[in-house]
């Protein structure tokens, strides 16, 4: 919970109002993570969280990822909405090349491990598929909200 915390405040600091973007992403993939995870009765474990923590991570990487090329584009002379849309664009491919990965070392960690490995490869496959929904979906969506009627915008809160 600390470093949950710790995260979101410099997430917060750094970023801004991406900051916050990012943290009511972080915040709704633990809450849809842990409803899916009551909804298919896994039981909590030390793994199991473990899970959950290497699954903050990526999520928070993936929030990064998007917020510097939105940064990058703006610093290449982009305008704040087309830097938005190539923000979003250019770092999907790298969130979803290391979403697999990580997602396929947990599909074979589940399928040769046993007992807690298999519950720590549970729980960061769903951690794993929230957080692309939350990271992508969720963030683009909040930042088309606050952005997207606004015809004149000169600067982002980046």
């Amino acid at each position: 919970v600390i470093a949950v915390a710790a995260v979101a405040a410099f997430m917060l600091v750094y970023y801004l109002l991406a900051g916050v973007v990012a943290n009511v992403a972080l915040v709704l993939n633990i809450l849809v993570l842990l409803a899916v995870m009551c909804s298919l009765d896994v039981t909590f474990t030390l793994p199991g969280i473990a899970g959950i923590v290497l699954t903050v991570g990526m999520a928070v990487d993936a929030n990064v990822l998007i917020c510097e090329r939105i940064r990058e584009e703006m610093k290449w002379g982009a305008s704040p909405k087309q830097a938005i849309v190539a923000g979003y664009d250019r770092a999907y491919n790298t969130i979803f090349d290391s979403n697999l990965t990580t997602f396929l070392v947990a599909f074979i960690l589940f399928a040769i491990g046993t007992g807690p490995i298999k519950g720590f490869a549970v729980t960061l496959m769903i951690g794993i598929i929230c957080s692309m929904f939350t990271a992508i979906t969720v963030t683009r969506a909040i930042v088309q909200l606050i952005y997207g009627k606004k015809r004149n915008l000169k600067k982002l809160s980046i």
